[in-house]
């Protein structure tokens, strides 16, 4: 068995004793996908249920949808939730006495609950409502970093990461003339945990930003350990969250990093809504990201007071009916449980892997082998056909992939690539998306004549 990054089927396959005979796979497009695999987790006809858009044909194909990576689907929960809220409860938040006003602070001040839970947060207050992932994490670099960071500190990346966790550190790394490092990565895509600790051991190392899973080759890192050493040299541990929120059952008390962020968008929430957890005297170690209402106690002409953490960080009227949403979407996601979840993803991340290996004979595989830890994330090219060649064809089956560098440019880089096709699967995806997906890639293959 061969496993590592960039790897490429040969005659045999991969993942199966068994040779793949390339004039029987058109015959084996259709066939069941997983003969003598263990059923998933989940129940697909009550999770898609669920799924309002989902419910539709695309070019005249069922809708099978693989970004979820990019964005997942809203449940009609988290749909009926925000329209409930604006027929019935709208009203400016923490700044009425009114019944409507007192209503609605009610309901934001739940879903900062709900999310400090979901998040295995110790306490509500240390969860800071965000537009995004991006936006934590600025608020992070332009807060923490503008106060903290000066010439001779290093920020430490990876090469790995969504440039929404790198390019922040870039900005601020500028402005205090800090200087920033990546960690390199591994020839079977995961972090090297070595050139890590040469990085640590360089020294002035004041914090470290790495993502939980790639959102681009799907591998989860090791974020525990990564916390463990970063403390260990006296640095600031941020963990960009974005992918691995909306699939694994997240403690960030037992990981023991310090910030951590997750966008709505990407696990069955609004957009324009994310979360920021940190402790909370780090949160108040901080000064405000931004001025203006709500997030001060007193303000004169020439000074200003601030409020109490949350709150210094939310400034403005907030996404409320997003903050709503958001609660409604991780009671949504609990109530199937992330362990299951992550056992759907990784099952069918599997299969993906083993199917297309034995498929197609000028396939590549990015990302780690199977049985290395994963999310639902399977990125590839096929022979000399151009990503969004890809990404063309199989919308015009029904099917949606990202096809790109998918924010991570260096990383393209590293694998050298300018761009992959992703399929990236979520709860509500199962063996007949993969099948899709097959029969959409042999189409491709007929009408580039390989």
């Amino acid at each position: 068995m061969r496993s590592g990054w960039l790897f490429r089927p040969p005659t045999r396959s991969i993942y199966h004793p068994n040779s793949v005979n390339p004039s029987e796979t058109a015959s084996r497009t259709h066939q069941p996908a997983l003969a003598g695999q263990p059923e998933s987790p989940l129940n697909m006809a009550v999770v898609r249920a669920e799924f309002p858009i989902l419910d539709q044909q695309v070019h005249g194909h069922r809708l099978v949808y693989l970004d979820s990576a990019a964005s997942s689907q809203r449940p009609a929960v988290v749909i009926r939730t925000i329209a409930e809220y604006y027929a019935k409860d709208h009203a400016n938040v923490h700044r009425g006495a009114y019944e409507l006003s007192v209503r609605a602070t009610r309901r934001y001040e739940a879903a900062r609950g709900k999310v400090a839970r979901f998040l295995g947060a110790g306490r509500a207050d240390e969860v800071v409502f965000t537009r995004s992932t991006t936006e934590s994490i600025n608020l992070v670099s332009m807060a923490w970093g503008r106060a903290n960071l000066g010439p001779g500190d290093v920020v430490v990346v990876s090469e790995m990461e969504h440039h929404s966790n790198l390019v922040p550190w870039q900005m601020v790394c500028e402005m205090t003339g800090a200087e920033i490092k990546a960690i390199g990565v591994t020839d079977d895509q995961c972090l090297d945990l070595d050139h890590f600790d040469a990085l640590l051991s360089e020294g002035n190392v004041r914090l470290v930003a790495t993502g939980h899973v790639s959102n681009a080759v799907g591998t989860i890192h090791p974020v525990e350990e990564i916390a463990r050493r970063a403390h260990g040299v006296g640095a600031l541990y941020l963990i960009d969250g974005a992918q691995s929120a909306p699939q694994l059952p997240i403690d960030v008390r037992a990981i023991g990093g310090d910030v951590d962020t997750f966008s709505g968008h990407k696990a069955c929430g609004p957009t324009g809504i994310g979360a920021l957890w940190a402790r909370r005297d780090l949160l108040e170690s901080m000064p405000p990201y931004q001025g203006g209402g709500e997030m001060i106690e007193e303000v004169r002409i020439e000074r200003s007071t601030y409020a109490p953490v949350p709150h210094k960080f939310e400034a403005g009227t907030p996404n409320i009916a997003g903050a709503i949403g958001l609660g409604a979407a991780v009671d949504f996601l609990q109530s199937f449980g992330l362990e299951t979840i992550h056992a759907h993803e990784k099952r069918i991340a599997r299969l993906v892997l083993e199917r297309l290996a034995d498929e197609f004979k000028a396939i590549t595989l990015y990302g780690p082998a199977p049985e290395v830890a994963r999310g639902g994330v399977v990125a590839f090219t096929l022979a000399d056909i151009h990503p969004h060649d890809l990404a063309t064809i199989l919308d015009h089956e029904g099917v949606a992939i990202r096809a790109g560098h998918h924010c991570c440019q260096p990383l393209m880089r590293r694998l050298g690539v300018a761009a992959t096709a992703r399929a990236s699967f979520y709860l509500y995806n199962a063996e007949d998306d993969l099948e899709a997906l097959v029969g959409g890639l042999h189409r491709a293959q007929e009408l580039f004549g390989i």
